[in-house]
């Protein structure tokens, strides 16, 4: 197998709603590095040392998910459940006539959480293709070092679940947390009303006044 691009391609993941604490979405992207075989099969490995209470998978078309999983010892808890075992493997594979093929990728996703407090992740990823090849994306980037030849995937964490909310519902975003954005602009437009309304009864009220007083000059005068 002939690898194209080993250093620009490499498997990577991603999320948009990371936060410690709260739980999102990692996709794992996958690119097709050979020029004459094709992706068959991805292994991950999940943190064990911090594993996730909550790990769901999505079905991807032509492929399947399955899960490993290990005793969690001490058992940890998570929404005053008790969590002895937690899963450390995501493996999926394609079906028979399904491939990822050259010059193409695929993304498969998970549902996880909570995110421990930690500044960021490492997921460990074998690649494997139909010519029998395994790629493994299992070396550790080092600050200040040059990026490896084969990289494992490193997430990145946001600061804490105080910026993000659960299942990624964003707090950060710069919506209050207890008013959407129409509920806010309803509730402008309703005082709005109200100031217009009030507005034209206190005029009203100044003109009657001053009907009042005139009529009651006339009187006077008469």
């Amino acid at each position: 197998m002939t690898l194209s691009g080993v250093a620009s391609a490499h498997v990577t993941v991603n999320s948009a709603d990371a936060a410690q604490g709260g739980y999102g979405v990692l996709n794992f992207r996958v690119p097709n590095e050979s020029d004459t075989a094709g992706t068959i099969g991805l292994r991950v490995q999940l943190p064990e040392d911090t594993p996730f209470a909550s790990v769901r998978t999505t079905a991807v078309p032509g492929w399947t998910a399955s899960l490993t999983r290990v005793a969690v010892d001490p058992p940890i808890e998570n929404h005053g459940q008790e969590i002895t075992e937690a899963v450390s493997v995501v493996t999926w594979t394609a079906q028979p006539g399904i491939r990822i093929g050259p010059g193409e990728y695929a993304e498969f996703s998970l549902s996880v959480g909570p995110f421990p407090e930690v500044d960021s992740l490492t997921f460990k990823a074998i690649q494997t293709y139909d010519d029998g090849t395994e790629v493994a994306w299992i070396e550790e980037t080092v600050e200040g070092a040059e990026e490896p030849e084969l990289p494992a995937p490193v997430l990145a964490l946001a600061g804490g679940s105080d910026e993000r909310g659960v299942a990624g519902d964003s707090v950060a975003s710069g919506e209050p947390s207890g008013q959407r954005p129409d509920a806010a602009d309803a509730s402008s437009v309703l005082a709005t009303a109200a100031l217009v309304v009030g507005t034209a009864g206190l005029i009203v009220g100044v003109l009657g006044l001053g009907f009042g007083l005139s009529a009651r000059r006339r009187t006077v005068q008469e």
